[in-house]
């Protein structure tokens, strides 16, 4: 079965997608970047433990220190802050969306312990240093009694062995042996009064200022000791570390697949490398084979290029002749019209002039008599019966000239032959310049003239039609006066052929385009254009008239003039109410306008 170029092609497209399709899949799978929001996650939740443990490290060195130089701790809350921030607003939010409020809340609750630990630790420094002051004063009342009274030396010195041991067992401060301390000191407390009060009841005072303080003190770091544990048992600490081993482990299991697909990946690349590497060789071969078929194409096009060209200028040549025939078939028939328009001034010039040559006579006879008066006047001895015969004769026909008005009659008849030989002469010179469009020249002219000129010469044509203009106020503009006149001609033409009412109408006004350039508006009430035809009727040999009535270059040549004139023609029409060609031309062309010939072969 042979398989078409067309199906060959969309198969080996279709195969080229699939493998590229697989090739990015395999791509995809093998990039560790899928693995980011793990990294990240996990990344996050070790600083997070390794802080809670430093965190827990800091809260137990603060329980065992009761010195008064409280050492200086790091306020891990806001690095915890950011690093929940992170958690929730960074790559790491997809791998921890079930378990970070979770976290969130159960470290809020830790901030929320520590934060109590802190004020209770704080009592307690006040506490034991207001035990550590009634101690002292209580020492220094035993010193001073064992210093007054030499017999009751020895039992102030049982006292301050006592405050001694008081002193040393406030020493532990590890806040986990607190039990301890308490044990020891409650039994201390209570003894000291006692003994005291047996040795002089003036110190029983003293000593139950200290019991009082002791008692304090005691009850301070028992509180602390509350707010340390409970601090210490929280369990968010090990639901992080938690977090963080299945975050691990998961992120394991995704790099050793990922892995995998690097294998698959490899393998892929290999098989597809020597497929390629096959496909390169067999182009290579292909690519040989055309550039001999090319050498044979180039010898074969260069050998119809010189047929192609030589049949396009026979071609041009033809058409060029084919546009200037058209161009002159219009100008013959509005020649044949014209011949008309001649005929009616030259039929009164010529009457004219006849009657001139039947008013002569008169003034021959007159003037050969007033020659007869002077022969007679220049005569040696002139005859008086003579002079007075020519005088009378000569009278009597200046009376007869006076009286037919004989010199009124020339004059009148000679001023009408003048104004009918000036119409001819108008008619004559507009048939030249549309008749000699290869010698127009690119200048400065009125527009408003070029529609007056071309209305006339035009008049034939629009025998039955009523013509009107409306010419508005315009600048002149810069360009081939008989090229306008001409495209005025050929729309007039066109205007007139579609024609299909007894009471045609057609009006071309004139008016200023913006600042720049004018426009010129011939509008109809013919039969209209279709829509189908509309956008056809620029177009060279395009005709709706019948065979043999129209070459269809009339618009083509028109479009083409005002083209190279660097204006446009825009048209609205409507079948059965007329069109309207619109006529937009700069007041200064863009570039030189084209000579009449480059007009006629673009057209061409």
């Amino acid at each position: 079965m042979t398989i078409n170029r067309k199906t060959r092609t969309a198969l080996l497209t279709s195969a080229g997608i699939v493998l590229l399709a697989a090739l990015g899949f395999l791509f995809v799978k093998s990039n560790t970047a899928g693995h980011k929001a793990e990294v990240q996650a996990l990344v996050l939740l070790r600083e997070l433990a390794e802080h809670n443990q430093r965190w827990d490290s800091d809260a137990l060195r603060l329980g065992n220190t009761l010195t008064p130089v409280v050492p200086a701790l790091p306020d891990r809350r806001p690095i915890i802050t950011r690093i929940f921030q992170e958690m929730e607003n960074g790559p790491a939010r997809d791998a921890l969306a079930a378990d970070v409020s979770a976290l969130h809340a159960g470290m809020e609750e830790k901030v929320a312990a520590y934060t109590t630990l802190q004020q209770r630790h704080a009592r307690s420094l006040q506490a034991v240093d207001a035990f550590r002051e009634k101690l002292a004063a209580f020492a220094s009342d035993a010193a001073a009694l064992r210093a007054r009274d030499p017999h009751l030396a020895a039992q102030a010195a049982v006292l301050l062995a006592q405050v001694e041991r008081m002193r040393a067992t406030m020493s532990i401060t590890d806040i986990e042996s607190h039990a301890q301390m308490v044990k020891a000191l409650e039994p201390a407390l209570r003894g000291i009064v006692v003994a005291a009060s047996a040795v002089q009841p003036s110190m029983r005072a003293s000593a139950q200022r200290a019991q009082a303080a002791g008692e304090d003190y005691l009850s301070a770091r028992e509180s602390e000791a509350n707010a340390w544990r409970r601090f210490s048992f929280l369990t968010v600490g090990g639901r992080v570390q938690v977090l963080a081993r299945n975050t691990d482990d998961a992120l394991q299991a995704g790099l050793d697949e990922t892995e995998r697909w690097r294998v698959y990946l490899a393998a892929y690349a290999a098989a597809l490398l020597v497929g390629i590497l096959y496909l390169a060789a067999r182009l290579f071969a292909a690519h040989k084979a055309l550039r001999i078929a090319n050498r044979e194409l180039e010898h074969r096009v260069e050998t119809r290029t010189r047929d192609l060209s030589h049949a396009l200028r026979q071609l041009k040549e033809s058409e060029a002749q084919l546009v200037q025939s058209e161009k002159m078939s219009s100008l013959g028939q509005l020649v044949a019209g014209v011949a008309h328009e001649v005929n009616t001034p030259l039929a009164y010039v010529k009457n004219s002039v006849a009657t001139v040559r039947e008013r002569i006579p008169e003034l021959k006879g007159t003037l050969d008599q007033a020659h007869r008066l002077v022969d007679a006047m220049r005569a040696p001895a002139p005859s008086a019966a003579v002079l007075n015969e020519s005088m009378q004769a000569l009278s009597a026909r200046l009376q007869d000239l006076t009286r037919h008005d004989v010199l009124g009659d020339l004059m009148e008849l000679t001023g009408d032959g003048l104004h009918g030989i000036n119409q001819i002469t108008d008619l004559v010179a507009n048939l030249r310049d549309f008749a000699r469009l290869d010698r127009s020249r690119v200048a400065t002219f009125d527009v408003n003239e070029s529609v007056r000129t071309t209305t006339l010469i035009a008049k034939p044509v629009l025998r039955q039609i009523t013509m009107s203009t409306r010419l508005g106020e315009i600048p002149s503009i810069t360009g081939s006066a008989s090229q306008v006149n001409q495209v005025l001609l050929n729309l007039l033409t066109n205007a007139a052929q579609a024609m299909d009412k007894p009471e045609g109408r057609i009006e071309v006004s004139t008016r200023r385009e913006g600042r720049e350039a004018i426009a010129i508006e011939v509008s109809d009430n013919g039969k209209g254009i279709t829509p189908a035809v509309l956008s056809r009727i620029f177009d060279p040999f395009f005709t709706t008239k019948e065979v043999g009535k129209g070459t269809g270059l009339g618009l083509s040549i028109a479009y083409k003039i005002v083209a190279q004139h660097g204006g446009r023609i825009d048209v609205r029409s409507e079948p059965g109410v007329g069109s309207i060609f619109t006529v937009i031309l700069p007041v200064r062309p863009p570039e030189p306008v084209a000579t009449a010939d480059a007009i006629m072969e673009d057209a061409a």
